[in-house]
């Protein structure tokens, strides 16, 4: 039996802590931005232009670069444009569902990695991630009041209110799962600053063809939106820059289960800047998904 991981240190506990509500929170400050006119190809932008740059700086100041190998320069771009996707989904999501749900959804992630993983390597599914999926979708049914039964309304209303924004969490975490999947498989052992600094810049120039496809930028149209743009983009740069300087140094991964408390910080976030309630029922539904998803990965640490 493989012996169990060394607990985390109380400094790198509380950094993943730190980076799961720095993550939380930037998607709390995109649903303000959207709300004051912002739209998603232009926070896709310039979130992932900036946080290029900021980690290409951080990665050149370090030293040892690293070459890129043709396998891997065929596969980047592929992974960027799931990625490009995968962002565009999430936003979109976050603009039609309260902040905590949406991110709930997309964080059965994990389950299509593994899909995918059998699908395109035929790597089987262990069968703890099996075990896992009952619960996890047990947990998104309560959550995300799939029948009604927290706000009153039959399940077409329902539907009518949710199913998009819905859609876009669930696909968001499909195209997720096999960037994630090939990432591990073909990429894995490319230096994390530079794999990241090539992937937001592909992003960001993926996001500018949306722009440009929509007619140009659509900015926000009230101070309370620029704030919001400008604090996304430094909390999500902000995190990304932690997760692959400060972690590092603290012998940590960044994938570790910790993070998946992003959507619980949101929740609560979003209930005190947005006034966004959830029912008891999906909080409950909330904290099953969490749990689940995050047992996986403490599982996956031991072994």
């Amino acid at each position: 039996m493989t012996p169990l991981s060394t607990p985390l240190p109380p400094r790198a506990f509380l950094s993943l802590l730190l980076i799961a509500c720095l993550f939380g929170a930037n998607h709390v400050a995109a649903r303000v931005a959207f709300n004051h006119g912002l739209d998603v190809p232009t926070a896709v932008a310039a979130r992932s232009l900036v946080t290029a740059a900021v980690v290409a700086l951080l990665y050149l100041w370090q030293g040892q670069p690293r070459a890129i190998t043709s396998r891997q320069r065929r596969v980047l771009p592929l992974i960027a444009a799931l990625v490009a996707v995968q962002s565009l989904c999430l936003y979109s999501a976050v603009a039609r569902l309260p902040v905590a749900l949406a991110l709930l959804a997309f964080n059965t992630f994990p389950i299509w990695t593994v899909a995918w993983a059998f699908g395109v390597y035929r790597r089987r599914p262990e069968r703890r991630v099996l075990l896992a999926m009952p619960a996890i979708l047990l947990g998104l049914v309560l959550a995300l009041d799939v029948f009604g039964a927290a706000s009153g309304l039959d399940l077409a209303t329902q539907w009518g209110r949710i199913g998009s924004g819905v859609g876009f969490a669930v696909g968001g975490a499909m195209v997720f799962g096999l960037a994630l999947a090939l990432t591990q498989h073909e990429v894995a052992e490319l230096d994390g600053r530079l794999r990241t600094a090539v992937t937001m810049a592909l992003v960001g120039l993926l996001a500018l063809g949306g722009v440009a496809w929509q007619g140009g930028f659509h900015w926000p149209q009230a101070i309370a939106g620029w704030w919001g743009l400008a604090a996304l983009t430094l909390l999500y740069g902000t995190g990304i820059t932690m997760m692959f300087t400060l972690l590092p140094k603290l012998g940590v991964v960044g994938n570790s289960p910790i993070m998946n408390v992003e959507p619980v910080a949101a929740l609560v976030m979003a209930w005190g800047v947005l006034d966004q309630r959830v029912a008891p029922v999906q909080i409950l539904g909330s904290l099953l998904v969490v749990g689940a998803v995050m047992a996986l990965g403490l599982r996956r640490q031991r072994g």
